[in-house]
């Protein structure tokens, strides 16, 4: 994934980022359906040829933006191996890079999470979640709290991946009034309460 982005011309990548500012800014303006390619080309100070030679029209735009949206959280979060402690530190650690990553790009994740204009990336951001603690819970195995309580996987993956996209649009839609790290913890102590318990 770095190395894709790495090879790319930066020129092509100034002027995506000029055409994703562009999106931002207009969409804290009006509503996506009041939105044209030529606002966004105007918005950006690019022509509208210089648009689409980047996307086809808006939905591409908006898929490829939720596309690099996914692949920039999940470059921050493996940034770097987490010490395999135990599979908690584990998910602790990637939860705090996770939510360290969108409080760094807070305006434009307030924007697209916060709000349910552009559904797109909040699936995606399921979408991955799922993913992930599907993942988790496959390394898990039989000692995953979730396996010793007899519930279901699919259950505990709806659960876990719903609980944790609500908590960041709550946290997004309070102008995030925790810290990543303190946010983190709390989200993780509540999973650990529950296995101390059951």
């Amino acid at each position: 994934m770095d190395n894709y982005k790495s090879h790319i011309d930066p020129r092509i990548l100034r002027t995506r980022h000029l055409i994703k500012e562009a999106f931002v800014d207009l969409l804290q303006e009006m509503d996506i359906e009041k939105m044209s390619v030529s606002r966004i080309a105007e918005r950006a100070t690019i022509s509208r040829v210089t648009f689409y030679l980047h996307y086809r029209d808006m939905p591409d735009m908006l898929e490829k933006m939720a596309d690099d949206m996914i692949e920039d959280i999940q470059r921050s979060v493996n940034s770097q191996p987490v010490n395999e402690g135990s599979a908690d530190d584990t998910d602790l650690v990637m939860l705090v890079r996770l939510l360290e990553h969108i409080a760094e790009h807070a305006k434009f994740y307030k924007l697209i999470l916060g709000s349910k204009r552009v559904p797109i990336f909040t699936e995606r951001l399921l979408n991955m979640l799922t993913e992930t603690i599907n993942i988790r819970l496959e390394v898990l195995g039989n000692d995953s709290f979730f396996y010793k309580a007899g519930i279901q996987k699919e259950i505990a993956i709806w659960h876990g991946s719903s609980a944790l996209i609500g908590t960041i649009v709550s946290w997004l839609r309070n102008d995030m009034p925790y810290t990543p790290h303190f946010l983190a913890k709390q989200h993780y102590l509540l999973y650990h309460y529950q296995d101390k318990h059951s």
